[in-house]
């Protein structure tokens, strides 16, 4: 599923591509990928003759500003979208189709179908699903330590599935929560209270540095991520250990680890992020 990074490189390819075209008509092929409102006809019809604005991020969301409407769009495991010529052969698995007045179309294309649309008016979207219980912004300025340690601190949960969890902070997936795990030397099962203060200073930062590198670099394309202009990402390229198995810590040299935390298959090194001792036998029997 596509992280913050690779949301916010489509966001912004979108912009770029999308921006002060007016919609014409919009043709929905797959009517369960537009959840609000429920009928396709009255999608299509509340966005025919708006022009889009500019294109925005809110977690793993992509917000389409258009002049009266905002759309919200998740794409999930495989959602992607491209601008084409209206007269272009349609690949198979587009299933909505954005025509716009000057010949080309927006067309969002998802083999998996589990990708949603919501249609809201200007500022409801905040108060509605799936945007209204969103947590902290990780590269705003809202985004402090102080936040984050008054958000996690307390509580007796591994700090992985925490970093995970939506209502907390948005925009971390598994790559990007193994990266910053091993850049802070945390191990994804210490328990958010037992991290002492040097270890969330470090955790803040290697969540922010993480986050902004693969930004720079387009996000990851580990599996079939490409942005708005068909473009792969690069920072796969820049990973320490998620999708690295038995591969050497470029830190330390010892292999890196693969093992299931939360129900998540998770990457780490063992020398780099040890484990407070209380958990470490059972770590050791889930990675046998």
């Amino acid at each position: 599923m596509p992280e913050l990074p690779e949301v916010e490189t489509v966001t912004r390819t979108l912009t770029l591509i999308a921006a002060g075209k007016t919609i014409e008509s919009v043709v929905v092929s797959l009517p369960r990928i537009i959840q609000r409102p429920q009928e396709p006809e009255a999608f299509a019809a509340a966005l025919a003759g708006h022009t889009i604005q500019t294109v925005e991020r809110r977690g793993k969301f992509i917000r389409i500003v258009l002049d009266g409407l905002v759309l919200v769009s998740h794409l999930r495991m495989e959602g992607r979208y491209g601008l084409y010529d209206a007269g272009e052969p349609v690949a198979k698995h587009t299933h909505v189709r954005f025509r716009f007045t000057d010949g080309t179309e927006l067309r969002y294309q998802d083999v998996r179908q589990f990708g949603t649309m919501h249609l809201f008016e200007p500022g409801e979207e905040f108060a509605q699903p799936p945007l209204a219980k969103l947590g902290l912004e990780p590269l705003e300025e809202t985004f402090t330590l102080e936040a984050l340690r008054g958000l996690l601190a307390k509580r007796t949960t591994m700090i992985k599935p925490l970093l995970l969890n939506q209502a907390y902070i948005v925009g971390l997936g598994n790559i990007y929560v193994d990266e910053a795990l091993h850049l802070a030397g945390i191990h994804p099962e210490t328990t958010a209270d037992r991290l002492k203060p040097e270890q969330w200073r470090k955790l803040h930062a290697s969540i922010r540095a993480t986050l902004e590198r693969a930004v720079a670099a387009g996000g990851s394309s580990v599996k079939s991520y490409v942005n708005g202009q068909g473009d792969a990402g690069r920072f796969q390229h820049e990973l320490l250990v998620y999708g690295r198995k038995n591969e050497p810590c470029s830190g330390c040299g010892a292999p890196i680890v693969k093992t299931v935390v939360g129900g998540r298959g998770t990457h780490f090194c063992a020398a780099c992020q040890p484990l407070p001792s209380v958990r470490r036998k059972r770590s050791e029997a889930a990675i046998r």
